[in-house]
């Protein structure tokens, strides 16, 4: 594996899991289990909490949860990586998407190795109708896997033109 042509993906997927744990440092620096800060009211808010699933609490109260977290993190890294050398070095778009998701599942899962379960902080909510807390580290796998989207349908539309 030539270092030269994974550039991209080690510098970004790098920064979004280095970016991810720092923020997730200092919120379990500045805040308690369960506390809330509001930022927008009714909207935004920065909270301490932490996910023992997958997406949404997925699989929370499994026993078997931590090894085929860690199991099936490991095999899409294994993809991500095979996945990005499909994509020309041209390919820009699609390569930092696949970087972003890389950097999102590397920064989650040093979080199940380190706690057995993810620190989230987050907080999207309309009034008292909350979406999941989420990190950086979702939010770069659910931009990446979007730009992914775009990338795959940019490239379907030049072949067929």
């Amino acid at each position: 594996m030539r270092l030269r042509g994974y550039r991209l993906l080690l510098a970004v997927s790098a920064l979004v899991a280095v970016a991810d744990q720092f923020t997730k440092w200092l919120v379990v620096r500045s805040f308690h289990l369960h506390e809330a800060l509001p930022l927008v009211p009714n909207f935004f808010d920065l909270v301490y909490v932490r996910n023992k699933g997958a997406a949404f609490g997925i699989l929370a109260d499994t026993r078997f949860r931590v090894p085929f977290l860690l199991t099936t993190t490991l095999i899409a890294v294994g993809f991500l990586i095979w996945f990005y050398r499909q994509y020309r070095p041209d390919q820009v778009l699609g390569r930092s998407a696949v970087s972003l998701v890389l950097g999102g599942a590397v920064g989650n899962l040093v979080d199940r190795l380190r706690l057995g379960e993810v620190i989230d902080f987050l907080d999207v909510h309309w009034y008292h109708y909350h979406w999941p807390a989420f990190n950086i580290a979702d939010s770069a796998i659910c931009v990446g896997v979007g730009m992914l989207l775009l990338a795959q349908w940019r490239d379907s539309r030049r072949r067929k033109a």
